[in-house]
């Protein structure tokens, strides 16, 4: 059984907030009950359990970045999966702890339940499974709350070991981190109040306000085409969900996962239109840690095989997401 590593400064979780009517009071409550890490405490520590050969490298990292920018025709395709134990799957067992990566923020995926205090959800029980396979039962996992924008850096200053935090595996990425094979498929959607006007990722946006996720692939795609509309980019995707809500936002532009997760809270808004992207979700880690990838590649082939990725499809997101009849199958690189 994975145990959640507590933090100083603990809250407590107030029994009114139960429930998912007011997601303004679900952030209060997240940020007021959160028991995960700054992103800079201990960075240090961290960086000095990870053995010589898994440290940053810029030489290799570079080597790594240019491999990835010559070759990426396929960004799912990742490394072949191990159960050998390598410098930072070494590093993880020799501290206790696995660091990972998560939101705390995004409903059936990674969020603290203020009815429990706990964080909840089908990217954490992913995380379990990974804990588990390298630590035992009783692993230990110390979380960190990572904005959207904050994935990368995090990763390349081995502040966590991991990010599991609905990521998409895309050639831009790919220069900067090591991904695991898909675990989960999405693609980009729009979100609104129903009712609204827009009906899709077209002109109707026009003149609209519309919300997304800094560092987000939706940011990226209407960096590409706004069709006219006024982009605000925030730290988070429950922000854009506050705004929709507090008339400063006339639209969301989101993982369709995500945003199913949203109208779950809040049955005043809907998403409109089709998705228009791919969007397949990895767990991301450092470029250099190989022997972490292929292990987490490992853990995913027994998740699948298993019936623990369906069983936790159905406890998360089969009622939002319906349909769905498995995972999405690995890819693998040549050799």
């Amino acid at each position: 059984m994975v145990r959640e590593e507590p933090a100083e400064g603990r809250g407590t979780v107030r029994p009114r907030l139960r429930g998912w009517g007011g997601v303004a009071a679900m952030a209060v409550a997240c940020a007021l009950a959160a028991t995960l890490l700054p992103l800079a405490e201990h960075e240090a520590d961290s960086r000095r359990d990870v053995p010589g050969p898994a440290r940053q490298n810029p030489s290799g990292v570079s080597r790594a970045r240019s491999s990835a920018e010559e070759t990426c025709k396929d960004p799912e395709a990742g490394l072949r999966p191990s159960g050998a134990s390598g410098p930072a799957v070494d590093a993880i067992k020799k501290r206790g702890y696995l660091i990972a990566g998560v939101d705390q923020n995004s409903y059936r995926w990674g969020y603290r339940n203020p009815a429990t205090g706990r964080l909840e959800g089908f990217d954490i029980d992913l995380v379990t499974a990974i804990a588990e396979d390298i630590l035992g039962e009783d692993a230990k996992v110390v979380y960190r709350a990572i904005p959207t924008n904050q994935r990368i850096p995090a990763l390349e200053r081995r502040t966590v070991d991991i990010i599991a935090r609905t990521m998409t595996i895309n050639c831009d990425r790919i220069r900067h981190v090591a991904f695991s094979t898909a675990y989960f498929q999405a693609g980009q959607q729009v979100l609104v109040p129903k009712g609204s006007s827009v009906t899709a990722f077209d002109d109707t946006l026009r003149g609209k306000r519309v919300c997304t996720a800094a560092g987000s692939t939706g940011e990226a795609e209407l960096r590409k085409e706004s069709h006219g509309a006024h982009v605000t980019p925030v730290p988070n995707q429950l922000d854009c969900l506050v705004r929709l809500q507090l008339g400063e936002a006339d639209a969301v532009v989101t993982d369709n996962a995500l945003a199913a997760g949203q109208a779950a809270q809040d049955p005043s808004v809907t998403l409109v239109g089709e998705p228009f992207t791919e969007e397949p979700y990895g767990v991301a880690m450092n470029l250099e840690d190989e022997d972490l990838v292929r292990r987490v590649n490992k853990v995913l082939e027994d998740y699948r095989e298993s019936g623990a990725w369906m069983k936790a499809y159905e406890r998360w997101l089969a009622s939002d997401l319906k349909g769905i009849t498995g995972p999405p199958e690995p890819k693998y690189r040549k050799g």
